[in-house]
């Protein structure tokens, strides 16, 4: 079976080559235990196989003999644009790596949609400046129909990026039902199967209620969760992989439970790997 790599060289290589086709995962994570750093990373590599062969060998090596990368990379963010998204890129990894990794990468600035109905003034999110005949132009299709839209015109097969729902809950009192967001999910699920490639939703869970990331978890093929951990007088970044559809089986299979990681100039990367005394 064709697998879809994630862009961490040695967790695609303990998983068979990576994701299965069609999956959409949840990466649930404290603030600074890696996960932004994972999607930098997921972004960057599948983005540097297409565009520099070289440099893809010398920061992810060998890609496994079922790795299928994506022939597109899609971003979507809510309320940053690209300059922001590679700024923040730059602070995690070598510039020759995001340079070269986002070069093929479409972002997409849904920050229009997001903000239009708040109280948030349009010139601090748009470049135009407003006037009384924009007020009647604004995009009326709401944050989640212009999802759903970028998904149905760039999903098939390739590699996106939601950032992040954490964004969608901000907004949710007062511009849609939690529900909603729940739904979308759902139906993200279904069609993410047609469709082959591989959606990254990134979540904040210090801003979710349990049952609210149960939610999100069962609405979701595969969950990795970030966490911090501390030990004496030192913290250390930890991934588990808490579900995921054609992978945890391969994982319980060698006993692994947990990940420890680390950020370094190459992007996220795991360090050690615990397993089941």
């Amino acid at each position: 079976m064709e697998r879809l790599p994630t862009g961490i060289s040695r967790l695609d290589s303990m998983i068979g080559g990576g994701a299965p086709p069609g999956s959409v995962v949840l990466l649930a994570g404290e603030v600074g235990a890696g996960a932004r750093e994972f999607v930098y990373t997921s972004v960057a590599m599948n983005g540097l196989k297409e565009s520099d062969q070289e440099l893809f060998d010398l920061y992810y090596g060998n890609a496994h003999d079922q790795a299928r990368f994506p022939e597109e990379v899609h971003y979507i963010s809510f309320t940053a644009d690209s300059n922001a998204l590679l700024e923040e890129m730059r602070y995690v990894m070598d510039d020759e790596l995001v340079d070269a990794g986002t070069k093929h990468v479409e972002f997409a600035d849904l920050s229009s949609q997001y903000f239009q109905l708040s109280q948030v003034p349009r010139e601090w999110y748009s470049n135009a400046t407003p006037d009384i005949g924009s007020l009647g132009d604004r995009d009326r299709r709401g944050t989640l129909n212009a999802i759903g839209e970028y998904l149905n015109e760039h999903g098939g097969g390739n590699l996106v990026v939601i950032d992040s729902v954490t964004d969608l809950l901000s907004a949710a009192e007062e511009q849609m039902d939690w529900n909603q967001i729940t739904l979308l999910m759902k139906g993200l699920k279904k069609a993410s199967y047609r469709w082959g490639g591989m959606v990254l939703l990134l979540v904040n869970t210090e801003a979710l209620s349990d049952q609210h990331l149960g939610r999100l978890m069962d609405a979701t093929d595969g969950t990795l969760l970030f966490e911090w951990e501390s030990g004496g007088s030192e913290r250390a970044r930890t991934l588990v992989v808490k579900q995921f559809r054609g992978v945890l089986s391969r994982l319980e299979d060698e006993n692994i439970i947990q990940f420890e990681t680390e950020i370094h100039d190459g992007g996220f990367d795991i360090s050690d790997v615990r397993k089941i005394r």
